[in-house]
């Protein structure tokens, strides 16, 4: 495999596919937009690869997890231990990107930047710590 792809231009992405493909969102069964970015994401695949029916091949998917210390300040939606109970949830496959990724086939990697309640070493999930969150900027 050559790397010449990565000198060529972009796709121009089709127009009237993404049309098609937003078409066809809004007759699949499911409230409008209950699939949020996800939508999106299908109809931009659509109009770069020029058919309404996209498909993806070697899925990637990367979670980055690690907490921020302005939690302090009260400004976060789930204080900090939270983070540490997403990411064994991860490992255990229960989280839905979880779910989505044994789905599509694809791989999902876990990486721990630096979460304060830190899970340990858990399968399926790559310590990369930085700090253990970072400081409070307030």
């Amino acid at each position: 495999m050559t790397s010449d792809w990565i000198h060529g231009a972009c796709a121009v992405p089709d127009a009237r596919v993404r049309a098609a493909a937003l078409a066809r969102q809004e007759q699949l069964t499911k409230p409008h937009g209950a699939l949020g970015r996800l939508e999106q994401l299908a109809v931009q695949l659509a109009a770069w690869q020029r058919n309404e029916h996209p498909t993806v091949q070697r899925v990637w998917i990367a979670v980055y997890a690690a907490d921020h210390g302005v939690a302090a300040e009260g400004v976060s939606a789930f204080p900090q231990a939270v983070t540490g109970e997403m990411v064994r949830n991860f490992a255990r496959g229960g989280a839905a990107i979880a779910v989505l990724a044994r789905e599509l086939g694809a791989r999902l990697e876990v990486v721990n930047l630096g979460v304060v309640n830190d899970p340990g070493e858990l399968p399926r999930v790559r310590r990369a710590w930085i700090a253990p969150a970072s400081a409070n900027i307030c």
